[in-house]
């Protein structure tokens, strides 16, 4: 106390100074019309600025929360989707006997490691078994496949990505019914995948979009990529079809994990077969 007061006294010439500065000011915007109102302008002004920057810094904060619930919404829109279900129909005779089943339904899920320069590319997300994750579901996102889940704990889940050399995906041609292999071949290009086992290869045409079939663990139609080369080489200097893929894996932020109601089911009656 004893310094402030010395410090006032010190200085009380200055503060004088500016409390009669700040009252002489004060009177002046008082009592003249275009100094007041060009001083209420602009404060207004710099009070708006001020406002429109906390406004920004507080949209800022909140991105996390506001993209966590955009994922769960698409998740929801996903699973009303018609790609999502199945028809199940008592009678083939009457299109009013038609029942629509839910066969895939979404877990939005957010990626918080990702690999994609590697020769096996892997991606962990903040979801696991707690949420209903097992180990074999597919993961997507808004544009097309990510890969296959490997392992999961009760918070979190691996997930092995669509670049890796064991990644197969049955593809198809949306202008025809081929049916082959989308593979990424260890190219290291995270951009570019092959296409093998097709059949008519002399109908391909570049541009065409590719897409999974109904043989994958996704929903049919789901994006795979477009054909960008026709008779590319293959890291076993076989012929393929090189593929633009249309999921950049740089930059991936929010995924949905595909649960299939309907593959424990499959597997059941396969293991059977192969009996």
């Amino acid at each position: 106390m004893r310094n402030l007061l010395i410090f006032i006294s010190k200085y009380n010439a200055f503060f004088l100074f500016i409390i009669f500065e700040v009252i002489s000011l004060i009177t002046f915007i008082k009592y003249n019309n275009f100094q007041k109102a060009t001083f209420i302008s602009s404060s207004n002004e710099l009070v708006g600025n001020v406002y429109l920057k906390v406004d920004q810094l507080t949209d800022y904060l909140k991105l996390g929360i506001i993209n966590d619930s955009l994922a769960r919404e698409n998740a929801r829109l996903r699973n009303q989707l018609k790609s999502s279900f199945y028809v199940d129909s008592s009678s083939l005779k009457t299109v009013t006997d038609t029942v629509y089943k839910q066969q895939y339904t979404y877990i939005s899920a957010r990626v918080i490691n990702n690999s994609f320069t590697r020769r096996n590319n892997y991606l962990t997300i903040n979801r696991g078994s707690n949420a209903g994750i097992t180990k074999g579901m597919g993961v997507i996102c808004s544009s097309g496949v990510v890969g296959i889940v490997t392992f999961t704990g009760p918070n979190l889940a691996t997930v092995q990505s669509l670049l890796h050399e064991n990644t197969r995906i049955s593809a198809m041609l949306t202008d025809s019914n081929n049916v082959g292999s989308l593979i990424w071949d260890n190219n290291l290009d995270p951009t570019k995948a092959m296409l093998i086992n097709f059949m008519k290869q002399a109908k391909i045409k570049v541009g065409t979009p590719v897409v999974t079939s109904g043989y994958s663990l996704f929903p049919a139609g789901t994006m795979l990529g477009h054909i960008s080369k026709l008779d590319a080489k293959d890291s076993n200097n076989g012929t393929g079809i090189e593929v633009n893929l249309s999921v950049n894996f740089s930059n991936l932020q929010y995924v949905y994990v595909v649960t299939n109601k309907l593959a424990q089911e499959q597997q059941s009656l396969e293991a059977q077969e192969k009996q």
